[in-house]
């Protein structure tokens, strides 16, 4: 899972970045409109940027740059990063209009705390044209993940989604293993390579 490190703060409105295309469904089936996502890294700060060329449904409830449990129930971009050494993982959730939620995971699917508890200095963002197309960003510290999940260079993460909804098809990064769809697979989650530099070329993951 490439991470592209970057020697300038990153910022919003100015994002740069590659991104790699979801052109297929967890069954294998190829997309009618592909997603994609990127992943970076500044001097302080994780990045995820998640986007599609279609309009999303959104969470009823969810509200832009807010703190939203189940965002998972609608269209959502979502990532994974694991400490192999500890088997402890985290999920974030982030909507196209900026919505997140994270949990951490002391096994698959085995929550860290029972009750919601949100990192602090997240930020997000969203963008939804009047065409349908979205594009959305979480900024998180880099501190904080070092501490919660010892994310570095022996990390390993998974990047999904889910689109369509009501129907929802779910998106891996990670080639799927055949069966129900569970993200939390963590099988799924691959090791971090950070590139060091930046990145102009864009290629498809399938």
């Amino acid at each position: 899972m490439l991470i592209e490190k970057k020697h300038h703060p990153l910022n919003w409105g100015e994002l740069d970045l590659a991104l790699f295309g979801l052109q297929n469904d967890w069954y294998g089936n190829p997309l009618e409109v592909p997603a994609a996502f990127g992943l970076a890294m500044d001097h302080g700060s994780f990045w995820f940027v998640a986007t599609r060329q279609k309009p999303a449904k959104i969470h009823p409830q969810a509200r832009p740059r807010k703190f939203m449990p189940e965002l998972w129930k609608y269209d959502v971009a979502e990532f994974f990063i694991s400490d192999p050494q500890s088997g402890r993982y985290l999920e974030f959730n982030l909507a196209p209009n900026g919505a997140w939620w994270s949990a951490e995971f002391t096994a698959p699917s085995v929550r860290a705390h029972e009750d919601e508890v949100e990192i602090p200095g997240v930020k997000t963002f969203g963008d939804l044209t009047p065409d349908g197309t979205w594009m959305a960003a979480a900024s998180i510290p880099l501190d904080i993940l070092e501490a919660r999940v010892n994310f570095g260079e022996s990390s390993c993460m998974n990047v999904t989604m889910i689109i369509d909804s009501p129907e929802q098809q779910f998106l891996s990064a990670s080639a799927a293993p055949k069966g129900k769809p569970n993200f939390h697979q963590t099988s799924l989650f691959q090791p971090v390579r950070i590139h060091d530099g930046g990145l102009t070329f864009h290629e498809p993951t399938t």
